[in-house]
C-alpha cells in the first residue's frame, strides 16, 4: 500500500464532510494493522462541541471492525496555504492506537503536503503503557 492510495482515500473521504457551519471539510484514512483502510470525515452539528473529527470518525470504523493498531493516516483539508494537521484531541486519540513513530501524513486535494510522525505532532505523550 503506497501513499498515494492512504491519501486519496483521506481526500475522497473530504468530500463527504458535513461542514455547514466553518465550510471545512477534513477528511482521514488510516492503515490498520491488517492492511485495511478505514476512513472518515468532519461532521459538524449545530451544536458546535457536538461535532466530530475525521479522525475520530476513521478511528471508530477501524475500532467497529476489529482494527487495535493505526500503521499510518492521512490528513486532508484546507487550502494548501497552511498545514491541516490533527487537532489536540485527535492527536491523543490517535495516539491511543499508534506509537512516536507512526507516520501522519498531512495532504490537501494536491496531494502530500508534509510527512510527520506522532511523536513530532505530540511530544511525551501520554499513552496505555502510562497506566501499566
Amino acid at each position: 500500500m503506497t501513499d498515494d492510495t492512504l491519501i486519496t482515500a483521506a481526500t475522497d473521504a473530504r468530500k463527504n464532510a458535513y461542514a455547514p457551519y466553518s465550510g471545512f471539510k477534513v477528511g482521514a484514512a488510516l492503515l490498520d494493522e491488517d492492511g485495511r483502510i478505514h476512513t472518515g470525515q468532519n461532521v459538524e452539528n449545530a451544536a458546535y462541541p457536538n461535532g466530530i473529527c475525521a479522525e475520530t470518525a476513521a478511528i471508530a470504523m477501524m475500532v467497529q471492525r476489529g482494527g487495535t493498531k493505526i500503521i499510518k493516516i492521512a490528513v486532508s483539508g484546507g487550502d494548501g496555504r497552511q498545514l491541516c494537521t490533527p487537532c489536540g484531541g485527535c492527536r491523543q486519540r490517535i495516539r491511543e492506537f499508534a506509537t512516536d513513530a507512526t507516520p501522519v501524513l498531512i495532504c490537501d486535494a494536491n496531494g502530500l503536503q508534509a510527512n510527520l510522525t506522532l511523536g513530532a505532532l505530540l511530544p511525551h505523550s501520554f499513552g496505555p503503557e502510562n497506566l501499566g
